[in-house]
């Protein structure tokens, strides 16, 4: 009996169902907010930075797949390996055996981290932290971990017991016994410690919820006084990592700055297969694994596979063969002082924050009388409509890719493909300010789409 199977003429006769079939069969919420916002676009393929629709029309990315697409979509190297990868056919997921492409993976990460040992591979983000945070509980023996006001670690019940953003928590008690405390507190995090039950403190060197930088300094002084209290520095890099923020990790904006454990995954997957990945010191590996009876106490069925630590790989020789940290940095400071010199020209516009291509957009309450009542009665609605009223008419008239950064939030948050160019930061700065100079005007399109957005807003209370 001979199996067929032609994927693109399942798609060529059923892709147009898309919507159809994820409302059916999926979230129903998601193509319902898309279509309440216009989103609900068809897009036929990618390439770089950019998608096209069935017309050729080009859409810039500025998403990036929520920061998975680093080297933006189909990169030709990290595409080249996956297809040698899967004709190489090879003896892949045995459990029992040592392939050598996790170890040359691991080899490949550490070279980034000289004070970090050894790698633990799972699947996402997520599980990545869950590894850090069991890897610290067990390593310290204590229970408690700390994490900052508007974290965002991720959504499976452990990562999300660190997860500074009421929304996401509710419903979902009871979670693990951790605490939050402010960004940058450094008189919290001790009076924390000062109960002898802490295990580690995890924290984003840049928060993704409204790109939060922590202050100057923050990080190594968090440091000794976690080692001081034999606590752990849990560094959350599963955004901010390679090559995001102008240096490999963002932790490394700051001297001295020595993680015992750092996470990492979206952009090590190429786009193509998900990874994650926890790197820790040698000491912390060598408790949780401290006898072959306790060889598989942490473990991931799909982690390790070929697939993705051959993507791995990819990426990483993409990004030092390219130079693509440095390209960053001077792609991300363009980007930043054009837009940072747009404040003082509009006054809906607070602030313009963040490093490298880890950008926030922040919009605040204006002067004028006539802009101060809209602005109030988009608040009084929802707190973050001014915000989707910018992201709306850049997706739909200038045909480009952006989000708010977070519930609740009026900032829009910038991480697009770590490849973009100057045409690319044009481009944006120029459809940024047509939407700026329509906002300003007091009337048209974008006050329009707010009155719907107000509707919307109302009709969920």
């Amino acid at each position: 009996m001979t199996t067929e199977f032609d994927l693109g003429a399942l798609l060529a006769e059923r892709g147009a169902e898309r919507y159809e079939l994820h409302a059916k069969h999926l979230n129903a919420q998601l193509p319902r907010m898309l279509r309440t916002i216009g989103f609900d676009k068809v897009y036929e393929r990618a390439e770089g930075a950019h998608f096209y629709d069935a017309d050729g029309n080009d859409y810039l990315d500025m998403l990036a797949g929520f920061g998975v697409m680093g080297l933006g979509r189909h990169h030709p190297v990290v595409r080249k390996a996956l297809h040698d990868v899967l004709d190489l056919g090879l003896a892949d997921l045995t459990r029992f055996d040592c392939q050598p492409l996790p170890g040359l993976l691991a080899e490949r990460l550490l070279a980034h981290s000289p004070h970090l040992d050894r790698v633990f591979f799972g699947n996402s983000g997520t599980e990545a932290v869950e590894t850090a945070l069991k890897f610290a509980r067990y390593a310290t023996g204590r229970g408690r971990v700390l994490y900052c006001d508007h974290a965002f670690h991720g959504l499976t019940t452990g990562s999300l017991s660190v997860n500074g953003e009421s929304g996401f928590r509710d419903g979902f008690a009871p979670l693990l016994p951790d605490t939050a405390i402010p960004l940058g507190d450094l008189d919290a995090l001790e009076r924390e410690l000062k109960k002898g039950d802490v295990a580690a403190l995890i924290v984003e060197p840049i928060q993704g919820k409204g790109v939060y930088e922590a202050p100057p300094g923050y990080l190594r002084a968090a440091q000794e006084l976690l080692h001081r209290h034999k606590a752990l520095l849990i560094a959350d890099e599963v955004q901010t990592g390679l090559g995001r923020t102008g240096d490999f990790y963002a932790h490394q904006h700051e001297d001295g700055v020595e993680p015992d454990l750092v996470c990492v995954a979206k952009a090590l997957s190429g786009g193509y297969v998900p990874v994650g990945a926890t790197l820790g010191k040698e000491w912390i590996f060598k408790k949780v694994y401290s006898s072959m009876d306790r060889v598989l106490v942490h473990s991931a069925s799909f982690g390790s596979n070929a697939q993705a630590m051959a993507c791995g790989l990819a990426v990483l020789s993409v990004m030092e063969q390219e130079q693509i940290v440095a390209g960053v940095r001077r792609t991300g400071e363009l980007l930043k002082s054009r837009l940072t010199a747009l404040v003082d020209k509009y006054e809906l516009l607070a602030d313009v924050r963040g490093r490298g291509l880890m950008i926030g957009i922040e919009f605040g309450r204006p002067q004028s009388l006539k802009l101060r009542s809209r602005w109030a009665m988009l608040q009084a609605a929802r707190k973050g409509l001014f915000a989707q009223m910018v992201v709306v008419p850049l997706l739909q008239r200038h045909r480009i890719l952006t989000q708010v950064s977070g519930d609740h939030l009026e900032v829009i948050k910038l991480i697009p493909p770590l490849i973009i160019d100057e045409a690319d930061v044009d481009r944006f700065v120029d459809a940024f300010t047509a939407v700026m100079d329509d906002a300003h005007s007091g009337s048209g399109l974008m006050w329009d789409f707010g009155k719907t957005l107000i509707k919307q807003a109302v009709a969920h209370r």
